[in-house]
């Protein structure tokens, strides 16, 4: 019972260390958000029985009109009034920043629980009102947020536990601890409920299963890795639903020196059209009649759409570097210490003429420590 203590105190100690380090740095918020995905392994395995993983990573992923075709154009989600707005918004740009304290630990060699804590930063311009406002040319709108996400809490179990190969089945469950009833002030002033791609949270339990599987192909020089995982997340109490996310993952990592790894992975995710209970309007253009004015009611019936601009393909190469602290300097603050950093490059994508992603970034640290 006391080691049981001291591992939930030490949990709790790093997560309000991690967040006082990140917390004065502001903003989060945008129409069609998305952040980079990458394997680490440290997140992936099973701990070994009474070892804590602990990540502690960055992420930045920048978001723009970066494809052919694309004007930015997109529906508007008005929760309050329960309202598709077909052409209402055009993005300009999106930077989306999460800091992530992940912990693992092993319960038995075989089973392990991964809580990851996700803080949310991100910022968001785009034209807001077009038909409506200042003439019908719309408003340019800034806005941002931050604070924490849904938190994931994931059960991990080591079917496969030999020398040279791992693979590790996980059934997790996302909480909705992040905010998804933040205000914004509307063109007239007036507070109005911001859009779900720019909550902190998704306002609704997520339910993940996952599989990762790595084989040494080399011993201690050579391996290589796979991953798939499935996200569904409930309908929100604003009739929202976020559309399922597919992700796919392989490659392999070589060790060139005892400190220095190379690693180059592909990543591939696909994720579903989000839908809406709403009616569905079309704001005005210069060719209409009466333009400027309100949005033109075309179906007043609230019924379950799909909202055509969410939702997205992306494939992407993704070379990396792992350096090994404890292998260059002999400490015990280095022990057991890793550093890490990936570049993810886009291959192919697709976002349905909303903001697409650049090249992403993660910055990382792993610790291990021997808590029973």
């Amino acid at each position: 019972m006391a080691g049981k203590r001291f591992i939930l105190g030490f949990i709790f100690g790093l997560a309000l260390v991690f967040f006082s380090w990140f917390g004065a740095q502001t903003a989060q918020a945008s129409c069609g958000s998305v952040t980079c995905f990458v394997v680490i392994g440290s997140q992936q395995q099973v701990s070994p029985a009474g070892l804590l993983t602990v990540n502690a990573f960055y992420n930045y992923t920048p978001q723009g009109t970066l494809l052919s075709g694309t004007n930015g154009v997109i529906p508007a989600v008005d929760l309050d009034n329960r309202e598709l707005i077909l052409g209402h918004h055009q993005e300009i740009k999106t930077i989306s920043q999460m800091y992530t304290l992940d912990l693992n630990y092993g319960v038995t060699d075989r089973f392990g629980i991964q809580v990851a804590i996700p803080y949310k930063r991100i910022s968001h311009q785009h034209i807001d009102g077009l038909g409506e406002a200042n003439g019908g040319a719309g408003e340019f709108t800034e806005f941002s947020d931050n604070g924490i996400g849904d938190i994931l809490i994931n059960a991990k179990y080591n079917l496969l536990p030999t020398l040279s190969s791992m693979v590790v089945m996980g059934f997790g469950m996302y909480l909705p601890t992040g905010d998804h009833n933040q205000k914004t002030a509307g063109l007239e002033g007036s507070d109005e409920t911001m859009e779900p791609t720019a909550q902190l949270g998704r306002g609704q339990v997520g339910l993940q299963g996952s599989i990762y599987q790595t084989y040494e192909i080399i011993p201690h020089r050579l391996n290589q890795f796979a991953s798939a995982s499935y996200r569904h997340t409930f309908r929100n109490d604003f009739d929202y639903q976020f559309g399922d996310q597919y992700d796919v993952g392989f490659g392999a990592n070589l060790v060139t020196v005892p400190w220095l790894v190379l690693a180059n992975q592909f990543n591939y995710r696909y994720m579903v059209h989000d839908s809406f209970k709403g009616s569905l309007s079309q704001s005005l253009t210069p060719s209409d009649p009466g333009f400027p004015d309100e949005a033109t009611v075309i179906d007043p019936n609230i019924t379950n759409r799909a909202v055509p601009t969410t939702g997205s393909t992306y494939f992407a190469y993704t070379p990396g570097v792992q350096i090994s602290l404890g292998e260059l300097f002999k400490t015990s603050l280095t022990e057991n210490a890793s550093l890490y950093f990936y570049s993810q490059i886009p291959v192919y994508r697709d976002f349905n003429g909303n903001l697409a992603q650049g090249i992403s970034y993660v910055f990382g640290l792993t610790k291990l420590f021997q808590v029973m």
